[in-house]
């Protein structure tokens, strides 16, 4: 309890959303220190609720829409300036699953000393399903009770595989050594040059199997192909599509992860000219991965 736990919240106009975050981030039964709240959006029925919150809060708005990158840099580097010893990241639109969330990922960090520590990430709607398909060895995991091996639940984290941002706990020396989220990004990858730079750091990583996340369902975009042996990311929305994709164009060709560059385009280059037999469709991934590979950065 010595230890400083500053929560960071980054929101854009889901001021409702935002009310049951918090909600359930301010009654943890180990009490956040503080609650930092990033509103891109400057709305004042934002500011108005994070003024009755019942912890020590700060509300900081942004006339210039930072994006979740650039959010949670801010708020992470705030959060740092306050004397945070643990920094815990939220989004407005998901929450931890009950009031034990933040002890059960403390207790667990300080036990295996973990660097950060990630809850699993669930369905909002069916929390014994996965939010994000997630890849344990070669095999894609979809529901929680999969994540255990050999279906025992004695294990209490996976090692090396954590989903940030959505109630990752972050200790203040993990924060020094890989930075905070780069900005550029805005959304979408953000999160995975993240895990990139902690699986190289040497700092200890994880994802604490008892305890969860919730959020919404996020399997959507995410579609099989060879009988499911791998995934493709297809988001219907067309300005997701192109943060995701020019994103990954810039990420699979960071260290760490050029190694995935052969596997990278015989997915997608599947997806699109056998599977949907969309031409236009590839020559659209292939001019935004370009771009993302140049590091041009623009917003469209």
């Amino acid at each position: 309890m010595t230890e400083r736990v500053i929560a960071v919240v980054v929101t854009y106009r889901r001021a409702a959303l935002l009310a049951q975050s918090l909600a359930v981030l301010t009654a943890q039964s180990r009490p956040i220190d503080h609650l930092v709240v990033i509103d891109n959006g400057s709305q004042t029925e934002v500011a108005d609720l994070v003024a009755q919150q019942p912890v020590p809060s700060t509300y900081i708005p942004s006339a210039h829409n930072l994006g979740g990158a650039g959010g949670f840099a801010l708020g992470m580097l705030h959060a740092l300036a306050l004397g945070a010893d643990w920094v815990w990241c939220a989004d407005d639109d998901g929450r931890p699953e009950g009031p034990e969330v933040l002890a059960t990922l403390l207790r667990c960090a300080t036990e295996g000393a973990y660097d950060e520590l990630s809850p699993v990430v669930c369905n909002i709607d069916d929390p014994d399903t996965l939010a994000f398909p997630l890849r344990r060895g070669v095999v894609w995991r979809r529901k929680r009770s999969e994540l255990f091996v050999d279906s025992s639940e004695t294990e209490e984290v996976l090692d090396g595989i954590a989903s940030l941002m959505n109630g990752a706990l972050f200790s203040s020396r993990a924060i020094d050594a890989v930075g905070v989220p780069d900005l550029r990004l805005f959304v979408r990858g953000d999160e995975v040059e993240m895990h990139r730079r902690l699986a190289r750091s040497g700092m200890r990583f994880g994802t604490c199997l008892i305890t969860a996340y919730l959020h919404p369902d996020g399997t959507a975009e995410f579609h099989p192909i060879l009988g499911g042996r791998m995934h493709t990311q297809y988001p219907d929305d067309t300005t997701k599509r192109y943060f995701t994709y020019r994103n990954r164009g810039y990420l699979l060709h960071q260290p760490g992860l050029r190694k995935l560059i052969p596997q990278e385009w015989a997915r997608f280059g599947w997806y699109f000219l056998i599977h949907r037999r969309d031409v236009a469709g590839f020559r659209e991934w292939v001019r935004l991965r370009g771009e993302g590979r140049r590091e041009h950065f623009k917003r469209p």
